[in-house]
């Protein structure tokens, strides 16, 4: 999404990083970049604008500073931000979302404002500058290759050397006196206050987990609150990652459904194109019965659902779901094979994509979350296998 490396590089005018390439996606808004109407009216927007490029629509204006022009970015979001949050809701073109590292501007800071650090993911960007309306503040932006500070922090790309980097190529140390950073919490893990201290004589302040904590939190002097150190994982938050999770694996379901297809049409007269059909059509339902239980159900019923084991959440929720595809099999399924080898494969599916979500939750640990993968792995393997078996046989 942000084609710096497309602008002219003996251009010195150091904030080509904000411009855009007209038409590049869905995500450049073409409503609220700079028209030449607006121009007339805010020289300090046009002087930025190149032939074949428009400024992004979250920058609101420029100011100058000791290190040159500053983007100021807008605290309410646009419609092409809200739209490209729910394509990039729903996994499309998810690690393009991003934007230029660098610093930014929110109001119209000074010497003695603070500076926020977050990742050049753009919805953490975006979750971010909506929640500092009415603040004066600058926001530097660390190069996370488009992914959240948590993920960023464990990949190791929101770390301490990177932070080092962004404040001096950016000479923090002429934007602000005071020689402090606030880091999300979350990024701890990635930044060692220490080190930063020691290469770049900036101290580092973490503060709250939520982005909507932080206007508390500078009130009260910087220091949070218990509530505001403490991760929370409330069913509407793990609603809203089902649709990645889904879409993930879109392809391998398609690609699994014209397997289905070709492996119910084998039987005694060794391939039927109406066995295909009827009986694909079941073992596709019991796909989907499974993806629906093991992406969708598991994760958003999560606490609800007995066992601390997500594999095993998975198949007690892709039991009662494979119930839908077997009451469907009646005109299918003449053998008991049948039904086994449906409840079977539904159940692995939802078992599998159970346990997948351990990766979006704050409920396991890396250890856990490899010693599960090493207990349930080779049982959906062979309950696969055995369902396979199974499916083919019941057609003779």
């Amino acid at each position: 999404m942000d084609t710096p490396e497309k602008i002219n590089a003996n251009d010195s005018t150091p904030n080509n990083t904000f411009l855009s390439t007209e038409g590049v996606s869905i995500l450049d808004s073409m409503e609220e970049t700079v028209s030449c109407r607006s121009n007339e009216n805010d020289n300090s927007l046009a002087v930025h604008e190149k032939p074949g490029y428009a400024l992004r629509s979250y920058v609101e204006k420029f100011i100058d500073t000791k290190i040159g022009p500053v983007p100021v970015i807008k605290t309410r979001l646009g419609k092409d931000d809200i739209f490209s949050t729910f394509y990039v809701r729903c996994g499309i073109r998810r690690y393009e979302y991003k934007v230029s590292p660098g610093l930014y501007a929110i109001g119209d800071p000074d010497e003695d404002s603070e500076v926020l650090v977050t990742a050049n993911f753009k919805l953490t960007f975006d979750v971010l500058r909506k929640e500092l309306d009415g603040i004066n503040a600058w926001i530097l932006v660390l190069d996370t290759k488009g992914i959240n500070v948590w993920c960023a922090a464990g990949k190791g790309t929101f770390s301490t050397q990177e932070l080092v980097k962004r404040i001096t190529e950016n000479h923090l140390e002429k934007i602000v006196k005071h020689k402090q950073v606030i880091v999300p919490q979350l990024g701890a893990t990635g930044v060692s206050a220490w080190d930063v201290k020691k290469q770049s004589r900036f101290r580092v302040i973490y503060g709250p987990v939520r982005a909507s904590d932080i206007q508390a939190f500078l009130k009260n002097g910087k220091k949070a609150e218990k509530q505001m150190r403490q991760v929370t994982f409330t069913m509407y938050e793990r609603f809203i990652l089902t649709p990645v999770e889904i879409q993930t694996i879109l392809k391998p379901a398609l690609i699994t459904a014209f397997v289905l297809l070709l492996l119910a049409g084998i039987g005694p007269d060794l391939f039927s194109i109406s066995s295909a059909l009827q009986r694909g059509g079941v073992s596709i339902l019991a796909l989907a019965a499974g993806i629906f239980a093991g992406a969708f159900v598991t994760p958003v019923l999560l606490p609800f659902i007995p066992s601390r084991k997500f594999a095993l959440k998975g198949i007690i929720v892709g039991s009662i779901a494979a119930l839908l595809p077997i009451l469907f099999a009646a005109s299918a399924v003449n053998h008991m094979a049948g039904y086994l080898a449906l409840f079977l494969f539904s159940v692995t599916i939802s078992s599998y994509l159970a346990m997948n979500f351990t990766g979006a939750t704050p409920f396991t640990s890396p250890s856990g979350v490899e010693t599960e993968m090493k207990q349930y792995i080779p049982v959906q393997f062979a309950s696969l296998v055995i369902s396979l078996g199974l499916w083919i046989y019941s057609a003779f």
